[in-house]
Order: structure tokens, then C-alpha cells, then sequence
């Protein structure tokens, strides 16, 4: 048997010279795009830096990270966002699972479910929670009516009223990366579990559950981080009374008029996305892989 070369051969100058104008095309199709994510995102967070550090100075990064009051919303923002990214990822994976393994029939009636609520308004989503949740709501005058309870139980504008809220908006986040990651299970995986008898949350935990954690992942990320930004919910679910870090910037920029402050908040709230996210994908290997 001969042995492999040492270098790889070249291309032909016809080949190379068409492999080469290919990636030029490639990029010329590409660039219209990167402009575009540069003037919309690009530059405004280069702005929004700029502008907190409008005068030169560190002033408004000390006081976002050292008065215990605005230490204190960004703990309560992240606490949220943990909890329903928590209840997202315990409603989310039964329902990707159900339609992973169900009938083309009730997949449809399933997404149909699930994508629906995409369509509609989050701040019409919004009011009707708050129809359903409050003190003469219809699910308190429901618990009245049934007699489970003796008066009507505080389910809005507290923390509760936001999660539940954000949770609904922010679900669907959940579910399809989970389904997408249980579509590409080899069903034979199971089967051949089955076939040794292998009991079915058994098969679950060695089997489903690890070859579906890149999809988890990307769900989890997915929704934590639209969760620390969301302002809608929890300002009307809140009711005031729950300050979450969007809350607070939009306070200081409409209420206080200052900008360079509410710059600095938001500056330092996408550092500590940005670090989370990495730390997340650094953990579950390279790349997003789960490791071995």
C-alpha cells in the first residue's frame, strides 16, 4: 500500500482561479447584510458606550454597580429571568417532546398552538393576562365560585404576574429548539432500548435527555437573555411594584432625562449578558456540544 502524501496537490489555475471568484461572490452577496447589521447594531452600541462616557468620566459606572439600590434591580432582573427560564424549560420540553413523537396530525394542531401566540401583539397578550390575573379577574372569580379559596389571591402586579406573563410570551423560545433536537434522535436508539427492556424513564434520562441537551441549551440561552431585556410585561404586569432593569432604564430616560445613566445600565447589562452567554457555551464544550 502506498503511502499518503505529504502536502495536497494543487489546484488546477481553472479550478482555483473559479474557486476564487466563487468566494468573491459569496462575499459581495454577504456584504449588504454585514452593512446593515452595522448601522443597526453596530453603531447604536458604540453610541450608547459613547454616551455614557459623555463626559469623560467612569461616574455612572460607579453608580450602577456600587449603590446597593441598582445592584439590587439587576438581581431582581436576573432572578426573574432565571425563574422563567426555569418554568419555560419544565412546560417547554414535555410539549417538544409530544410533538416530536406524536402523529403528523397532532404535531400541526400542536405548532399551530405554539406559533399562534407569536402572531399576536405582546402587549395585547399583555392586558389580556391581566384581565385573567386580576383581583376581579376571571380566574380568581373562578377559584370564588368553585370555593377553593375565601378571597381573591394577589396574582398580579407582583413578581408572580410577571413570570406568568413572560413565561407565556417567551415559551415558544423553548419549545422549538427542543423539537428541532428531538427530530434528529435516531428512533432506532429508542427501539433498540425497548427491544432489551429497557424501562421508559430509563430510555428517557441515558438516551432522549442527553442527545437533546444542544437543543436545551439553545432554548435555555434563547430565553434567559430575551428575558433580562423584556420591558412590556413586566411594566404593566408589575404594575410598578417590580423593577426589572428595562423598567429602570426606561424610568431614568423618560422620568429623569438622564440619558448617559441610562446608557451606562444598558451598557452593563450586555457585558453581563455577553459574559453569561459565553460562560454557558464555554461549559457545554466548544461549540455548543455537550460533553462526553
Amino acid at each position: 500500500m502506498s503511502a499518503l502524501p505529504d502536502a495536497v496537490a494543487p489546484l488546477p489555475p481553472k479550478v482555483a482561479a473559479l474557486r476564487s471568484r466563487y468566494q468573491r461572490s459569496l462575499a459581495a452577496l454577504g456584504l449588504p447584510a454585514l452593512l446593515l447589521l452595522a448601522l443597526l447594531f453596530a453603531y447604536p452600541v458604540l453610541r450608547l458606550m459613547g454616551l455614557s462616557l459623555s463626559d469623560g468620566s467612569l461616574q455612572w459606572y460607579e453608580k450602577a454597580l456600587g449603590e446597593g439600590l441598582y445592584l439590587e434591580v439587576y438581581w431582581i432582573t436576573f432572578r426573574i429571568a432565571g425563574i422563567v427560564t426555569l418554568a419555560a424549560l419544565l412546560l417547554g420540553y414535555p410539549v417538544a417532546y409530544f410533538l416530536a413523537t406524536t402523529t403528523r396530525f397532532w404535531t400541526a394542531v400542536g405548532f399551530v398552538c405554539v406559533i399562534l401566540p407569536l402572531w399576536t401583539s405582546i402587549l395585547v397578550r399583555t392586558y389580556a393576562w391581566m384581565v385573567l390575573l386580576g383581583r376581579n379577574g376571571i380566574v380568581n372569580r373562578l377559584l370564588l365560585d368553585l370555593g377553593l379559596v375565601r378571597e381573591p389571591l394577589p396574582l398580579l402586579y407582583n413578581e408572580l404576574g410577571v413570570v406568568i406573563g413572560m413565561v407565556h410570551v417567551l415559551i415558544p423560545y423553548m419549545v422549538l429548539p427542543i423539537f428541532s433536537s428531538l427530530k434528529r434522535l435516531d428512533p432506532s436508539l429508542v427501539q433498540a432500548a425497548e427491544g432489551l427492556g429497557a424501562p421508559a424513564a430509563r430510555i428517557f434520562l441515558r438516551i432522549v435527555l442527553p442527545l437533546s441537551l444542544d437543543g436545551v441549551f439553545a432554548g435555555v440561552i434563547l430565553v434567559f437573555v430575551l428575558s433580562l431585556g423584556f420591558f412590556v410585561t413586566p411594566a404593566l404586569l408589575g404594575g410598578g411594584r417590580v423593577i426589572m432593569i428595562a423598567v429602570l432604564i426606561e424610568q431614568q430616560v423618560r422620568e429623569a432625562l438622564n440619558w448617559p445613566f441610562a446608557a451606562a445600565l444598558a451598557a452593563v447589562l450586555l457585558v453581563a449578558t455577553i459574559a453569561i452567554y459565553g460562560l454557558a457555551q464555554r461549559s457545554l464544550g466548544r461549540g455548543g456540544e455537550v460533553p462526553p
